[in-house]
């Protein structure tokens, strides 16, 4: 068998958007594949009692899941639990179709195990993710549709854009997730403020009973972002996803000056801010930590600070497809050591 390394010198040929989409043509072959399907997941799933958990209604059976981004139309689920994924996350999807920004627009730093994208919200469109879900919810790990309004729609319109975007998806979604912190789609960041948080979440909570969460930013100041968070959850926002791609630049030298940076880079800067974040908003809400995981070691950091899920997208493409797998493993051992039966024991165990 191929191993990933050797793999992964031949995908690092092709430029990033060209090989992400090689990937994408692979996994949704995997998915329709009822064989190979089935064989991957006996062989990266792992299912353990210490890791499940219930949360909002759904069993989470391994709490290690995909970020949004990769799989913006939600045409690569039915291979998720394959990759060894406890629950996974579509999008960002915009109402209408759009085609993102100009190209080339995703780059690679793989000495420092990062990338940095300015895709800006290429996705085919609420109505063709519709479809897509449609043929395969309710799914067998849980499924979060992320939402953003469209570049061209204007700032004092926004609303209207995430009002339909809950009323369209919300019955074919586990959760939502209110993505107003990506850098790629001008003015966007602009809405991470008071005013906006309490119509959207007031609005929101009026349109379905399906969990909606806030996705933040890792570069604002860190009493802003508590209070924000503390208005989304007072206005029914039902948790926090910490963080968002980061626009700090000084991380990765000889970086673009656009778009954002994820990976290795992240790590610090994301541990850090979401500890920071934890510690203020902890047994308020479910907090999901995003943001450089890469180990067994990392999550388990995020989770004793107050992290009840983890989820990884960056690292997926430096260590390959066993990376779920390989957390949820380390997990296990992590966990039986410090002598937790279940991993809720072990969430937020370092702020109590």
């Amino acid at each position: 068998m191929l191993s990933y390394e050797t793999l992964k010198k031949v995908l690092f040929k092709f430029e990033p958007e060209t090989a992400h989409n090689i990937a994408e043509f692979s996994l949704k072959f995997l998915g329709n594949c009822k064989i190979l399907k089935n064989h991957y997941e006996k062989k990266n799933f792992v299912e353990d009692k210490i890791l499940e958990q219930e949360l909002f209604k759904r069993v989470f059976k391994n709490p290690v899941g995909l970020a949004a981004g990769f799989d913006k139309n939600a045409t690569m689920v039915k291979s998720m639990k394959s990759l060894g994924f406890g629950f996974t996350e579509i999008g960002t999807v915009t109402l209408m179709p759009q085609d993102g920004n100009a190209k080339p627009r995703m780059f690679r730093y793989p000495e420092q195990k990062s990338v940095q994208n300015a895709m800006g919200f290429n996705n085919l469109g609420a109505h063709k993710v519709l479809k897509n879900l449609k043929k395969l919810y309710p799914f067998s790990i849980p499924i979060g549709v992320n939402i953003g309004k469209n570049k061209y729609t204007p700032e004092e319109f926004a609303i209207s854009d995430y009002k339909n975007l809950i009323k369209k998806l919300h019955e074919y979604a586990d959760y939502l997730i209110i993505n107003i912190s990506s850098p790629n789609t001008p003015n966007l960041r602009d809405l991470q403020n008071e005013n906006f948080i309490k119509e959207l979440f007031s609005m929101a909570k009026e349109l379905t009973n399906k969990p909606i969460f806030l996705k933040i930013a890792p570069d604002m100041d860190i009493t802003q972002a508590i209070n924000l968070c503390n208005v989304a959850i007072n206005e029914g926002a039902s948790g926090i996803i910490a963080n968002n791609t980061t626009i700090d630049y000084s991380l990765v030298e000889g970086c673009k000056d656009f778009g954002g940076l994820s990976g290795e880079c992240l790590r610090e800067k994301s541990s850090l801010f979401f500890k920071e974040l934890s510690f203020e908003l902890f047994g308020k809400t479910t907090l999901i930590s995003v943001g450089g995981i890469n180990s067994a070691q990392e999550a388990y950091e995020r989770i004793k600070n107050g992290a009840s899920l983890v989820q990884v997208y960056s690292a997926l493409i430096f260590e390959g497809p066993s990376l779920a797998k390989k957390i949820n493993e380390g997990l296990i051992e992590l966990l039986k050591a410090d002598g937790y039966s279940n991993i809720s024991q072990a969430i937020g165990a370092n702020l109590k």
